[in-house]
């Protein structure tokens, strides 16, 4: 049930990128590049649900991609699918934790999907190689992947941190802990009154120190 769950989300999330990429960030744009989400998308499915998820969703989302978009069927998904493998591996080498190593799996994953596909437009359709324009392309569009991810992940950790808080504000033992505490510094407080006062006037003391 959870697994089914899990799959239905992703798809939703997977249109409702569609519909950010194709719309939003048409005229969302830096220098009239847009970000590629979809890169950003299945890498973060490769790192945090791993378990082929990955490799798997980037053949199917990909072959979406192409048919929507009109592309050569198969490019997108085999480019993608290879990010969500190697997303896995990745996955296994450093702490997901880490930021800096998530955007710069995100850089990587960004750079192999462009050129990749560049490679294929040249090959495919004899396109002319320019380098200065696609290097402009390409460095812009991964500076706008990276900011995207850091949002996301500040995002989540925000939330995160949220949602810790009110459950722990919620557990019986926090509602407890205060009042107890107050009760043993009363006590406290007390006994060393007394002690101070059987030690100025100690004929004259009415308090019983244990």
């Amino acid at each position: 049930m959870k697994k089914a769950i899990a799959i239905i989300s992703l798809i939703i999330a997977f249109f409702v990128i569609y519909f950010l990429q194709t719309n939003f960030f048409t005229w969302f744009t830096i220098s009239g590049i847009m970000p590629n989400l979809f890169v950003i998308f299945v890498l973060f499915i490769g790192l945090f649900v791993g378990k082929k998820m990955g490799f798997v969703f980037g053949i199917i989302f990909g072959f979406v991609i192409d048919f929507l978009l009109g592309r050569s069927i198969g490019i997108s998904a085999f480019l993608l699918a290879i990010i969500g493998l190697a997303s896995e591996y990745l996955e296994k080498s450093f702490s997901k934790d880490s930021k800096l190593m998530i955007m710069l799996t995100v850089a990587v994953g960004t750079m192999f999907f462009e050129i990749g596909y560049y490679i294929f437009k040249i090959v495919k359709w004899n396109a002319t190689f320019e380098f200065l324009p696609f290097i402009k392309i390409l460095l812009i569009e991964i500076l706008f992947n990276i900011i995207l991810t850091s949002l996301r992940i500040e995002v989540n950790r925000y939330f995160s941190g949220e949602s810790l808080n009110l459950l722990h504000k919620m557990s019986p033992t926090h509602q407890i802990a205060p009042a107890a505490e107050r009760e043993k510094t009363k006590a406290t407080t007390f006994f060393t009154n007394c002690r101070l006062v059987m030690l100025r006037f100690p004929a004259r003391s009415s308090c019983i120190v244990a």
